[in-house]
C-alpha cells in the first residue's frame, strides 16, 4: 500500500506513523505520482489563504498560496477518485474549506488550542455523535494534544462534526459519503514512539486508515 503524503513542512512523525503500518509513503504535491497511491495523508501546517472561503485576512498568518492551490488541486484529486484520505489539522481545516466551510482565523480560546513554548497543548474532547469511529475507539470522552490557533466554523457540505472541544471547537470530521477522516489534534504526535501518556493513543486512527486503503484504495 502507498500513501501520498502531500505537505512541505517538517514530516518525520507521519511517515514514522504510516511506515509503523507498513505503508509506503510518497511525499509529492505531484496529481498524477498521488494517484497512483491508495490514498492521501493532508498534514499539518500554516495558515489557508482566507479567499478559498471568501474572506478578507483578519487573524490568519501569511499564507502559502503555492501550497494552497497544489494541496487543494490533490484534493480535489483524490475526492473525485473516491479514494481514502486522512486530513490533520490544516489537512481538516482544508477539506472543511474544500467542501464549502469556512474558518475562524484566530480562535477567541486559542490560549487552550496553541502550543506553548513549542510544545503541544493537551484538552479534552467529546464524542457528540454516537458510534462514531472516535467514541469507538476512544469512548465519548478522551484528552487529545493540540497545536492550532484556527478552527472550523461554517461546516462543509457533506461533513459531520463528531468531536468537539470543551469550548465547542470541532476536533474531527467524517464525510457522510467518502472515505474521508479527518482530525484537528495530532495523532502522529500521540503514536508509536511519539506515545505520550497524558492522550489517548494515537494508533487506531491510522490503523483505520490503513483499513480504508486495503478496502477502497
Amino acid at each position: 500500500m502507498k500513501v501520498a503524503l502531500a505537505g512541505t513542512e517538517s514530516l518525520t512523525n507521519y511517515i514514522a506513523a504510516l511506515k509503523a503500518n507498513d505503508i509506503e509513503v510518497i511525499n509529492t504535491l505531484d496529481i498524477d505520482k498521488a494517484l497512483k497511491c491508495d490514498g492521501l495523508l493532508l498534514p499539518g501546517g500554516g495558515d489557508i489563504d482566507p479567499k478559498y472561503y471568501g474572506e478578507d485576512m483578519a487573524g490568519s498568518d501569511k499564507p502559502d498560496r503555492e501550497l494552497d492551490k497544489a494541496q487543494w488541486d490533490v484534493l480535489d484529486a483524490f475526492v473525485k477518485a473516491k479514494k481514502p484520505v486522512l486530513g490533520i489539522c490544516r489537512g481538516m481545516q482544508l477539506i472543511n474549506v474544500y467542501f464549502g466551510g469556512s474558518l475562524y482565523q484566530d480562535l477567541k480560546t486559542k490560549e487552550t488550542h496553541s502550543r506553548k513554548n513549542g510544545v503541544d497543548s493537551v484538552h479534552s474532547v467529546k464524542s457528540i455523535v454516537k458510534g462514531n469511529l472516535f467514541e469507538n475507539l476512544y469512548g465519548r470522552g478522551f484528552y487529545v494534544n493540540s497545536a492550532h490557533h484556527q478552527g472550523v466554523k461554517k461546516l462543509g457540505e457533506g461533513l459531520v462534526s463528531v468531536l468537539e472541544a470543551e469550548d465547542g471547537v470541532c476536533e474531527a470530521l467524517l464525510h457522510k459519503d467518502l472515505p474521508i477522516t479527518a482530525t484537528q489534534f495530532h495523532p502522529e504526535r500521540m503514536s508509536y514512539k511519539q506515545r505520550r501518556d497524558d492522550t489517548v493513543a494515537g494508533e487506531g486512527i491510522f490503523e483505520y486508515f490503513k483499513a480504508l486503503l486495503k478496502q477502497l484504495g
